[in-house]
């Protein structure tokens, strides 16, 4: 079993082990410089990357949990605060507590955006970029609590042992209008007052899945083109619909860590080698249909979590060391950023590093392999940590463990926090482990 990372000594001896180079820096001095997006200005280097929390209210407004937590991180004063997963249709949620932007929910939203901006100023003196993360959920679709999968193509690495019908398959028609969905929820995210909208196509959620849809018949699957049409004409669609001032962005899958046909991001008979070229295309064409900000991730937290969110305890014992999913996404993220020059990227998968996060993020920025460092879990764990790090008092004794437990009561049907640090999530998990929903 791999252990959390509480001291340089143990990294340094992990990742000389392993044969990998990490860059580090004694100072944070690089993580706190500003950094052009578009035609906005991040005013740091660090991204609170999109957790989504499960705790909506019923018609999709923040509820005064979710509230609480983004005014949280709003007060500790990141550069960027990329916001959760937020349907743009009701058959397309997660979750029932999923967020959903809609005419309903819009002044709840517009004033979330209003109240973190001004804690941000009132504490920090600065006003974070607010980025909404559009999805359809699609695999992963449960808007009622059931599962209710609407899917791209069959795959039988998710269908080993689920059936999942024809009829499930969503068609053309179904695409060409969740498009216009997206543009709409894009126009009213930009109504409310955020800084940029992410069209989400990552973690094999739909739009992330028909990037994979080698063998979906029409003109969403197959060749390359097609495969990457809805992304495209839809990133095209809502740069148009949006002032100029908004961000459009995505954060995206590089690799699945499937073999060919089932995943993203691998050569056909290649195995699970990542291949970045289709990435590095991908990327290249959304920066000339006007994407302004791309967030690197890789992996499925369904299927192989290890590779998109590295762990030290988790369901199972993975076939490859933490730090080789750390190294992969820090530096499959480098060599997208090199081959296509010029678009704002953010890596990720830094939240296994633990004490040395800081460091190692400082080193990639400072060194200048990396301009943007996004955290997830140890925003749950310790969301003040960029305050501390400005001040020079980065509390060790708060950061993540890379324990899983935000993502065992999220997946037992519990709202997602920090197990470890927070007394709220504290007596979640123990009211359901009581209850038998946690065995």
């Amino acid at each position: 079993m791999a252990k959390a990372i509480l001291t340089s000594d143990e990294f340094e001896r992990q990742s000389a082990a392993l044969g990998y180079f990490f860059p580090m820096a004694s100072s944070y001095e690089s993580l706190f410089t500003p950094y052009p997006i578009g035609c906005r200005t991040a005013a740091n280097r660090i991204v609170y990357q999109p957790m989504e929390g499960c705790d909506g209210e019923a018609n999709g407004a923040p509820s005064e949990l979710t509230r609480a937590k983004y005014i949280g991180f709003a007060e500790a004063g990141p550069g960027v605060i990329w916001m959760e997963a937020t349907a743009v249709c009701d058959e397309g949620k997660a979750n029932p507590r999923q967020l959903r932007l809609t005419e309903e929910t819009k002044s709840e939203f517009a004033r979330l955006v209003s109240d973190m901006k001004r804690v941000a100023r009132e504490k920090c003196g600065i006003e974070p970029l607010l980025i909404l993360q559009l999805t359809h959920s699609g695999r992963q679709s449960k808007p009622h609590g059931k599962p209710a999968q609407l899917v791209a193509y069959h795959n039988a690495i998710f269908e080993e042992h689920t059936v999942i019908t024809d009829d499930q398959i969503v068609t053309d028609d179904y695409l060409d209008r969740l498009q216009d969905a997206f543009v709409d929820a894009a126009k009213l995210a930009a109504e409310c007052g955020f800084d940029g909208v992410d069209i989400k196509s990552c973690h094999g959620y739909l739009l992330g899945e028909l990037m994979s849809g080698y063998h979906r018949p029409g003109k969403y699957g197959g060749c390359y083109e097609n495969r990457m049409r809805f992304l495209k004409e839809t990133v095209a669609r809502v740069r148009a619909a949006v002032p100029h001032e908004t961000l459009v962005c995505s954060r995206l899958s590089a690799y699945d860590g499937f073999p060919y046909p089932w995943g993203f991001g691998v050569r056909e008979g290649g195995g699970i080698i990542p291949d970045l070229t289709e990435i590095c295309r991908l990327v290249g064409e959304l920066k000339a249909e006007g994407t302004d900000f791309i967030d690197i991730t890789m992996g499925n937290p369904y299927v192989n979590p290890h590779v998109n969110r590295p762990f030290a305890q988790g369901g199972y014992t993975p076939e490859e060391e933490p730090l080789t999913g750390v190294h992969r996404m820090l530096e499959g993220t480098v060599s997208i950023r090199e081959q296509v020059p010029g678009i704002a990227i953010v890596a990720s998968g830094m939240s296994y590093l633990g004490a040395v996060a800081p460091n190692v993020a400082a080193g990639y920025v400072g060194s200048g392999k990396l301009d943007l460092i996004g955290f997830g879990r140890m925003t749950l764990a310790y969301p003040d940590f960029v305050r501390d790090l400005a001040a020079g008092e980065f509390q060790k004794n708060k950061i993540c463990l890379a324990c899983s437990q935000c993502t065992r009561l999220m997946r037992c049907g519990g709202t997602a926090g920090c197990v470890v640090r927070n007394p709220y999530y504290q007596e979640e998990y123990q009211t359901m482990k009581k209850e038998g929903k946690i065995v």
